[in-house]
């Protein structure tokens, strides 16, 4: 532990709080969906040049960007902080994109600031804008293209309701779902159609009776977005969206079959046609917490003062698990004051207020000297790959 470092970051977020907040506030007031992150990019990329960093804006996508610095060219290593900015449809940043934003916005300048006051500090600092995580799996095709190439770890931290310096996040995957009936005359000859609303309707039926036969970590979820037109033509089309969530990717092999099932049944039982695909380019795999890095965090977030409210609870989904399975990776959550969950408009509401900044900042401080801890100490990052290895290996 470097006391020195210490005193700089929290000393240099300290002094930077209130541009820091302008930033998190222009993204918060202006919401903007996946991929069309306009604005939020061009906020970003303005205050990580003015703060001295070499910025490629239009990264791989419009909406990405990857800025660096690198005092010295020297090997060392490179870690990357990555930043997210979309929002949600209809109630704008309900799961706090803005504040992760922030928050790797001020740790990315705490490092930079460390950086330059220690020679012997050697390594490069990447500052990667990552869009479309709501969804869209902007880290997908990052990672796709090659952005991740070169990183010898990659970090954030997410705001939520409570704190969890190791989450372990679900697999993900989303499935569209159409059925094809036949049309007819509700009234007349109601037997000359195929209805194809009954058979989503059955599908709908067979997956909540299937969900009292799953583990309590498996989770599914399923809308149907197309019914029909009018009550008196038999519908002849409609379509679902269903998504499946496990905690690693052979137990969602199993939990694919079972759905699978239900889809095909219902078409049998209404003597309608079904087409399913999964969205196999957007699945999003499990989050595998590097624990080295994650100890550091911890260390640091406790000397800080946070504390970890409940280290079993994190049922969410995230393209960062994809990540985690190539680099390794860290994302701690942590607790901003809300009443709601994330995804709801308390949440998009607490994510935009005053009390938001505290836990911020706290969590970008540690952050940062999670980062510096890797270019200070190099046997952190031979230990941090090995574990990495051996988590892979234990996943698969």
């Amino acid at each position: 532990m470097s006391e020195k470092d210490f005193e700089i970051v929290c000393a240099k977020i300290e002094d930077k709080k209130e541009f820091l907040n302008s930033i998190s506030q222009e993204i918060w007031k202006m919401p903007e969906l996946n991929y069309k992150e306009v604005q939020a990019h061009a906020v970003l990329t303005c205050a990580l040049k003015r703060c001295g960093f070499q910025v490629q804006k239009h990264y791989f996508m419009p909406t990405a960007f990857r800025a660096e610095f690198c005092p010295k060219k020297v090997s060392g290593p490179t870690v990357a902080i990555l930043l997210e900015y979309d929002a949600l449809p209809e109630i704008g940043h309900a799961c706090g994109h803005n504040l992760i934003a922030e928050a790797g916005l001020a740790a990315a300048i705490a490092v930079k600031a460390a950086m330059e006051e220690d020679a012997d500090l050697k390594g490069k600092l990447v500052v990667m804008g990552t869009p479309a995580e709501e969804g869209g799996g902007g880290k997908i095709r990052l990672l796709e293209l090659g952005a991740f190439e070169g990183i010898d770890s990659a970090m954030m931290v997410h705001p939520a309701k409570i704190t969890n310096f190791f989450p372990r996040t679900l697999c993900n995957v989303r499935y569209s779902v159409q059925y094809k009936g036949k049309e007819a005359h509700a009234g007349a000859c109601p037997w000359e159609g195929r209805n194809a609303l009954d058979a989503a309707v059955s599908c709908y039926l067979n997956i909540a009776q299937l969900r009292q036969h799953l583990k309590p970590s498996w989770k599914i979820q399923a809308i149907i977005t197309k019914g029909g037109t009018i009550p008196n033509i038999i519908p002849s089309a409609a379509e679902m969206e269903v998504h499946l969530r496990t905690p690693t990717r052979n137990e969602l092999k199993v939990l694919r079959t079972r759905a699978e099932a239900c889809f095909t049944s219902a078409a049998t039982a209404t003597g309608c046609e079904v087409q399913f695909r999964y969205d196999e380019a957007n699945a999003y795999e499990n989050l595998i917490t590097n624990k080295v890095l994650a100890n550091i965090f911890k260390e640091y977030a406790e000397r800080l003062g946070m504390e970890e409210y409940d280290p079993e609870k994190w049922p969410a989904s995230t393209d960062l698990g994809n990540v985690s399975h190539v680099v390794p990776t860290f994302q701690p959550g942590y607790a901003i004051p809300c009443k709601g969950i994330n995804h709801t408009k308390e949440f998009a509401e607490a994510s935009g207020a005053p009390e938001a900044q505290g836990p911020t900042l706290l969590v970008s401080k540690a952050m940062a000297m999670t980062a510096l801890t890797i270019f200070r100490t190099p046997q952190t990052l031979e230990e941090v790959r090995r574990v990495f290895e051996e988590d892979i290996a234990d996943d698969s």
